[in-house]
């Protein structure tokens, strides 16, 4: 994997983790052993980070994922950009995203 986000790369969430939505927010929880680990961190996901969260799913580029966003929030795809790959930045280094081959 790289160090860097390659919007050109597909990315998907990582099995080794479970999602629930709870009252509109996306809280995601690090599996080990097939149980979620409570000594890791859960990780909240807000409205933004729900729909980037819902739109990684591994059928497409990440550069799609940021045209979606910025027409459906009518931003400047530059700022969607920075939202996506801060997120998958993070997503990344906890393991709750995977590069697809």
């Amino acid at each position: 994997m790289s160090d860097k986000i390659d919007l050109d790369k597909v990315y998907a969430p990582s099995e080794d983790v479970v999602v629930r939505e709870i009252e509109g927010e996306v809280v995601i929880v690090p599996l080990v052993s097939g149980i979620g680990d409570i000594e890791d961190e859960l990780f909240t996901l807000n409205e933004t980070g729900r729909d980037i969260w819902k739109r990684v799913d591994g059928s497409k580029p990440l550069a799609a994922v940021v045209r979606e966003l910025a027409e459906e929030y009518d931003a400047p795809a530059g700022l969607i950009e920075g939202d996506v790959v801060g997120l998958l930045e993070e997503l990344l280094v906890r393991k709750m995203v995977v590069e697809k081959e």
